[in-house]
């Protein structure tokens, strides 16, 4: 199965671009028109097994892991190959994910340029620290610390940004001299796929260094979690399944690096200007469906604007352009599958039946009858313990929630088992940066600021996950600390 020259129906086990056990495949959906689009291997438990066996002998055995200038030409290759099939690789990210064809270049692009950026940090990175001197009991020693990798990573990534987290993932994991097996998302496997032919045949990357999985049930990433084999696990995806992976990953007491679900607040004040500063939330929930795990979903306005903010919000999301991921002017496509649609449309029905009324929104579109779409929906002045207000919605959903005065604002703010973005709008930046620092969240936005960026930690407070992806702390994730002495 080929898209664009670029084959998308193989598992890459040992360096080779293999079937599955039994030639096992299964449909790839185009979640805007409900049909299939090809299909994607469908990997066995033995598929897992034979990765996991390759990566835990090519870290073994090779000398990947401590041949650094070597690294470097890999992930320069593996950096120059993504750039020469941008084309290919974009047009699968609105084909089986349901990215407008508006934001596919900033999703192609930057974790491109990650990867570039991950490869120029190992380039100069210092593995070992000298510590100097030390006496204990009269005896001197000369002490330092060595950073080595982990050895086999297990990597499980999500389908709303499947090709954005798995370079965020592999670049520094590789880099870090780990061995990687990489699990797709089922209902977005050919983005992840589509990796295994560029590492095969455009990089020196030697076998069973990077393998890839592609399979329709997520049960093959349980297999990775248990396996003794594997040292470390990187997940991107719901809270929920955080959950798991760590009661999974305890009974081999491996790493669980976590990045996980969000439930963001972005304050607006009342003296901030306010179509900026709301116009980010209705934006956020709308851009790819509000499938971001930092999408900011939470819309807090003071209890003197409260009313003038929601109608603007409403007006808003009202005049929101979105349908067909292939027009350039929609801002929104489809979610990304029918099982998805179904839980975003039950949330809001249970939202409903809780006394809440939409302003706007709040069904599937009428006017598109194919396709797994759902209005931008807003709810307002809900109690704060509403699962709507509390839970990850996941999709274009946005709560307006009222607040009296700064410390209301923040306790609101703080109010939710998640931690993992916000942001803060107002006319005295002072205060902007005084309330970001109060808010118990990875990353904030203080006054429109963005954060995204290759050198730019993310990650999470709280329930929203362990440890940080991106910048120079994401690439140390992967290493562990080795401290050595001799006599001095």
């Amino acid at each position: 199965m080929t898209f664009a020259g670029l084959n998308v129906a193989k598992l890459l086990i040992d360096g080779r671009l293999v079937d599955a056990e039994g030639g096992a495949t299964y449909e790839n959906i185009n979640p805007a028109t409900e049909q299939s689009i090809g299909v994607a291997a469908d990997a066995s438990t033995g598929d897992v097994n034979a990765a996991i066996a390759a990566a835990r002998r090519a870290f073994d055995e090779t000398s990947w892991s401590t041949d650094v200038a070597f690294r470097v030409r890999c992930l320069r290759q593996l950096h120059d190959a993504l750039a020469k099939h941008a084309e290919p690789f974009k047009a699968m990210m609105t084909a089986e994910v349901g990215l407008p064809t508006k934001m596919v270049g900033s999703t192609f692009d930057m974790p491109v340029e990650n990867v570039g950026w991950v490869t120029d940090l190992l380039e100069k990175y210092e593995f070992t620290q000298d510590l100097g001197l030390g006496s204990i009991e009269g005896f001197g020693a000369h002490r330092w610390t060595e950073r080595e990798p982990y050895g086999v990573v297990g990597a499980i990534v999500p389908w709303n940004q499947p090709l954005q987290v798995s370079l965020a993932k592999v670049a520094p994991a590789l880099a870090a001299g780990n061995t990687v097996i990489l699990k797709a998302p089922p209902t977005t496997p050919w983005c992840v796929s589509a990796l295994g032919k560029l590492v095969a045949e455009h990089t020196d990357i030697p076998p069973g260094v990077f393998n890839i999985i592609t399979s329709s049930v997520n049960d093959r990433g349980e297999e990775l979690i248990t396996d003794p084999r594997v040292d470390l696990i990187s997940f991107t995806g719901s809270t929920a399944v955080g959950r798991r992976i760590m009661e999974l990953g305890a009974q081999t007491v491996k790493k669980c690096f976590l990045e996980l679900g969000g439930k963001s607040p972005n304050i607006v004040f009342e003296d901030a200007d306010l179509r900026t500063g709301i116009g980010m939330s209705t934006f956020m929930v709308c851009l790819h469906g509000g499938q971001g795990c930092a999408t900011l979903s939470r819309l807090l306005l003071p209890r003197s604007i409260f009313e003038q903010g929601v109608q603007m919000a409403a007006q808003m999301l009202s005049m929101m352009p979105y349908g067909d991921p292939l027009d350039p002017n929609n801002v929104m496509g489809p979610l990304n599958s029918a099982r998805h649609r179904d839980r975003v449309e039950a949330m809001v029905e249970r939202a409903k039946a809780a006394g809440g009324t939409p302003v706007v929104g709040g069904r599937r579109p009428p006017q598109l009858e194919t396709g797994y779409y759902f209005e931008p929906t807003l709810f307002a002045d809900l109690p704060e313990d509403a699962e709507i207000v509390q839970n990850e919605v996941f999709g274009p959903v946005l709560v307006v929630q009222a607040f009296e005065d700064e410390d209301d604002a923040v306790r609101i703010a703080n109010n939710t088992i998640f931690g993992l973005s916000g942001a803060v709008f107002s006319g005295d930046h002072e205060r902007s940066k005084r309330v970001a620092r109060k808010v118990r969240a990875g990353t904030m936005i203080v006054d429109g600021g963005i954060y995204y960026g290759s050198d730019v930690p993310f990650g999470g407070y709280k329930q929203s996950g362990i440890g940080r992806e991106m910048g120079q702390i994401g690439f140390e994730e992967y290493l562990q600390v080795k401290s050595l002495c001799e006599p001095a």
